[in-house]
């Protein structure tokens, strides 16, 4: 962006952008209330790498969506703008390329849309799975079983797979989703650095959605369910052998208003569940994640282990014997053969698994028994040397094995603490 530009006409994108969820279920007299206006993460896939617009002073554009259908409104507003016309960056006509070109431009018209949604919206696809949570003092909630008596602290959410007759492989097919998608996918370019629009002429994309059902009492007497979308994943199939797939999964968000309440894990323990459940997916792996997934994955994945009485059971023995303690197939050092057997049956990915099986072996690791640590530490940088070898194959032998020692202690450090977000 050119230095001749006058700054009093620069505004940040970041902070102009106001996004909101129209909830249908709290208007009243066709006014909204207990808005929470949420910023995005980033605009330099719509607004350029510097995430300036040039051209007014006190720059707002509001971006809101109904709550359940992602109806979309549109509006741009400013104290005022810079008079050479060519200069000014055209905000409305940016937009329109990112979202779908039915949006409203009356707040009217739009919360009459709201107010219909909350009536008539229902989530595509098929249900796979419900939580609920409870509210707890201050804003601290508590994830409570399936089956416990109604309440009205008590909130539910849904998590929706969109197929078609239950097939797993159209889910464009299902009657209205491609156009929900659009409405949608914007979250992924505000919320995922480096996220982009995916292709719709691929027909094997899978999403699984999650929703908040709330229920509110009509005047009529009646109860009313709505639902509102907090967040969602995609994935996408790649042939395995045989008659099998490989489910990568590509996207991944929780919108602001549903973020730091355990919302993520649901639905990441949710798509594991399905695709462990399913006969043709050989496994679940994860492109390119960020540092918060990767954190996010790992524990749920370490909990689902620990939780697993057949494997901690094998992999650990059965503890003491006659004085002697049995050790297990976890060793150290980890019987490979029975790894893999177990990380096929669990249909995590090679890495993964790996690292998985490192960090439990770490957490019951005796620190006074020092074969057991050499053990451990060669198991590891064995993984290490073969997961790096291209690059480590260019150094000078001394020179490789400081640099595999310092990989392995940065490892040990980063297992450490991921074991103590799990204990």
């Amino acid at each position: 962006m050119s230095s001749d530009l006058d700054p009093n006409f620069l505004a940040d994108s970041n902070e102009a952008l106001e996004l909101a969820l129209i909830d249908g279920t709290q208007l009243g007299e066709g006014e909204e209330s207990e808005l929470e206006i949420f910023n995005p993460s980033f605009t330099y896939p719509i607004f350029g790498n510097e995430e300036k617009i040039y051209g007014y002073k006190g720059l707002s554009i509001q971006l809101h969506f109904a709550s359940g259908s992602l109806a979309q409104y549109l509006n741009v507003s400013y104290k005022s703008k810079i008079k050479a016309r060519a200069a000014i960056d055209d905000v409305e006509g940016t937009l329109y390329k990112f979202i779908p070109p039915d949006y409203y431009k009356s707040e009217t018209e739009f919360l009459k849309r709201v107010a219909k949604d909350a009536i008539e919206f229902k989530p595509l696809g098929n249900l796979i799975h419900t939580y609920t949570r409870k509210k707890r003092s201050g804003d601290d909630e508590e994830l409570v079983k399936n089956g416990d008596n109604e309440s009205d602290e008590k909130r539910t959410f849904e998590l929706y797979h969109p197929c078609f007759k239950a097939r797993y492989q159209t889910t464009w097919e299902t009657p209205g989703f491609r156009e929900y998608h659009r409405r949608m996918q914007i979250f992924i370019l505000l919320y995922i650095e480096g996220g982009s629009y995916i292709q719709e002429d691929e027909d094997r994309w899978e999403f699984v959605v999650l929703y908040e059902k709330k229920k509110t009492q009509r005047e009529d007497g009646q109860t009313l369910e709505s639902y509102h979308f907090a967040g969602y994943s995609s994935l996408y199939p790649f042939w395995f052998y045989e008659d099998k797939t490989r489910l990568r999964l590509s996207q991944f968000v929780i919108l602001p208003p549903y973020q730091k309440q355990g919302h993520g894990s649901a639905l990441y323990n949710a798509i594991y569940a399905n695709i462990v459940s399913r006969e043709t997916v050989a496994e679940l792996t994860v492109e390119d994640p960020s540092e918060a997934f990767e954190d996010l994955r790992d524990k749920n994945d370490l909990l689902m282990l620990l939780k697993h009485e057949q494997f901690n059971l094998e992999g650990f023995g059965p503890g003491e014997k006659d004085g002697v303690k049995k050790k297990g197939k976890l060793g150290p050092p980890a019987d490979k053969p029975w790894v893999e057997k177990w990380r096929r049956d669990l249909k995590i990915a090679g890495r993964q698994f790996a690292r998985l099986v490192e960090m439990l072996i770490l957490r019951s690791l005796d620190p006074l028994d020092a074969q057991a640590r050499r053990a451990y530490r060669l198991q590891v940088k064995e993984r290490l040397y073969r997961f790096n070898y291209e690059q480590l194959i260019q150094l000078e032998k001394e020179e490789r094995l400081e640099k595999l020692e310092e990989t392995f202690q940065n490892v040990h450090e980063d297992y450490q603490r991921l074991l103590a977000l799990v204990d």
